[in-house]
């Protein structure tokens, strides 16, 4: 049996009217519920490796901690484009420096002898032994330092570095650096340059020499 047409309009009215409520509420709580949160990614973790001992961050090898500590590499250099020619006026020129150290002037053979100490003295040559008595063996004299100091250039701030010669290598180095991983640089002088053999601990004074033509 047929519905009255005024109940079954009224049926629908509300159905319509029940659904438009609905996709109100749930379109009011996905725009104001999604406003109200934050939209924007949390940044991402930086993730740090553990690099291998001996290398850095960017997978290279790194120095050896006990070498950096002595002093940074000299400069090596080629034979490409070097003039061997001695410039007698430049040299002139550094003649005139007057040294101001506080110590002996070792350019001066007026200047008195620096006073060395004298160590404990062992039994004489001529003087028996007696029997039974332990032999002190001398200490190992160290190797010469094999490098040769044949010019020098002087940079704005009138610091000097030294060029220095080790078979067929060259380089130059200021002080406080180490050449050929092995010989650190000390007082550079127009005349003579100190370095110290880190092997042995051994320290020379190398005079200025031409190079052979």
């Amino acid at each position: 049996m047929a519905l009255p047409l005024g109940t079954e309009n009224k049926r629908q009215v509300y159905i319509v009217g029940a659904l438009f409520g609905v996709i109100l509420i749930v379109g009011g709580w996905e725009l104001f519920g999604s406003s109200g949160s934050s939209t924007t990614p949390p940044p991402p973790v930086a993730v740090q490796h553990a690099s291998a001992p001996g290398k850095t961050a960017a997978g290279t090898p790194g120095k050896v901690a006990g070498q950096s500590a002595q002093g940074p590499d000299a400069q090596k250099l080629t034979n490409e484009g070097m003039d061997p020619t001695v410039h007698f006026e430049k040299l002139a020129e550094s003649e005139d420096v007057e040294y101001a150290g506080t110590g002996r002037n070792i350019f001066s053979a007026d200047s008195a002898p620096v006073e060395i100490e004298q160590l404990a003295k062992g039994p004489r040559a001529d003087q028996p032994v007696a029997p039974g008595a332990p032999q002190v063996a001398a200490a190992p004299r160290p190797p010469a330092i094999e490098l040769k100091y044949f010019g020098y250039t002087q940079a704005r701030d009138k610091s000097l570095k030294a060029f220095l010669v080790h078979g067929d290598d060259i380089f130059m180095a200021k002080t406080g650096e180490i050449v050929d991983h092995r010989y650190k640089v000390g007082a550079i002088l127009p005349g003579s340059v100190q370095v110290t053999d880190l092997s042995y601990n051994n320290t020379e004074s190398l005079p200025y020499k031409d190079l052979p033509k």
